[in-house]
């Protein structure tokens, strides 16, 4: 059997070497290219460490880009639109990681990120790339953007309830997210030096959080919510924990929130309900998904007041971006949807 051409631009980031990771086993794939302009001619081990004694093509420079059959985009953002038309000649389908094709509106983009998009007639070419939500269309897809790993944990935290219709418009949704330090990136900065870095609880985005827009245009389906986003950076290097703020009706019981979360995530292989009465690990915890694609999510209500806080937790470079973009792939050239992706974590 012909086993599918991959590429992957931009080869040197987090990214990438989750995606060749998650890949170097996908029984239908073969990785022919991996693009860098700073690292061409290197061993891909030279760059991911953890790949030592895998079987994968050297770097290769831009300039030496082949057709394949999926090409996905791993640059950093505001790259991929300027090249698209280029992309687009050399795969059938293209995968990004970017935040540069999640908004389907080029008036929303501009707002999200103070610019105008490249190539705003694109934008509506991309189908959003978290398959919970987009799976049938993704089947169908040619190209799919990337998902922002904290607008991934808001989305799967309100889901369920607002499918069910229990969480009212009229009030905002506040997300608190505590985000590890592979979240920015390999690019070394004055914020990511290990002496500023270690042993922090640092807010750095608590209004105005680019990912807030990708929340509003996934939830608008079951209502136009007013989304707000809070990050943190704590000490963790892979990882997102985040609590959303909600007020529910009164007097709900257990088996009306199992129900509700139920009917969202029974059938989906990737995420899990994680409520436990007793015992440490009886709400999701990043610690326990480093390395995976799926996403724990669970909840803690008052029935007197209406107060909840609805949870989700993830690997912000597994469900958060890569994984999540196998999945998509997998899903559009008609694979088994968790080929590769089954790896269970580890503990302790």
């Amino acid at each position: 059997m012909n086993r599918l051409r991959v590429g992957i631009v931009g080869g040197s980031g987090y990214g990438a070497g989750e995606l060749l990771r998650l890949m170097v086993d996908h029984p239908q794939v073969e990785i022919t290219q991996i693009i860098s302009s700073s690292q061409a001619g290197a061993y891909a081990h030279q760059v991911h460490p953890h790949l030592r004694g895998r079987t994968l093509p050297r770097f290769t420079a831009p300039d030496g880009m082949q057709p394949c059959d999926v090409l996905f985009l791993a640059l950093p953002h505001g790259e991929a639109q300027q090249q698209i038309e280029q992309y687009a000649t050399l795969a059938m389908r293209i995968i990004d990681l970017s935040a540069d094709f999640r908004l389907r509106d080029a008036t929303a983009y501009r707002a999200a990120y103070g610019e105008d998009h490249a190539a705003p007639d694109w934008l509506g070419r991309f189908v959003y790339g978290l398959p919970e939500l987009y799976r049938d269309q993704l089947r169908e897809a040619r190209y799919a953007s990337g998902v922002g790993c904290n607008a991934t944990a808001t989305i799967l935290a309100a889901w369920a309830l607002v499918k069910a219709g229990m969480i009212a418009e009229a009030q905002p949704l506040i997300a608190d997210a505590k985000v590890g330090s592979s979240e920015a990136g390999r690019s070394p900065s004055e914020s990511s030096h290990h002496p500023a870095r270690a042993g922090i609880v640092r807010p750095f985005a608590l209004t105005g959080h680019r990912h807030e827009a990708e929340v509003q245009q996934a939830l608008a389906s079951c209502g136009a919510f007013d989304m707000r986003l809070a990050v943190t950076s704590v000490e963790l290097v892979r990882g997102v924990a985040l609590a959303l703020y909600v007020t529910l009706p009164t007097g709900l019981t257990e088996k009306d929130l199992w129900q509700a979360y139920r009917s969202a995530w029974n059938g989906q292989p990737f995420v899990r309900i994680v409520h436990d009465k007793v015992g440490i690990h009886r709400h999701p915890e990043p610690r326990l998904l480093a390395g995976t694609n799926y996403a724990d999510v669970g909840w803690e209500y008052d029935p007197t007041t209406g107060r909840a806080a609805l949870l989700c937790a993830l690997d912000n470079l597994g469900k958060g971006a890569a994984g999540s973009a196998v999945q998509c792939m997998n899903l559009m050239c008609g694979f088994n949807e968790t080929t590769a992706l089954t790896f269970a974590g580890f503990f302790p």
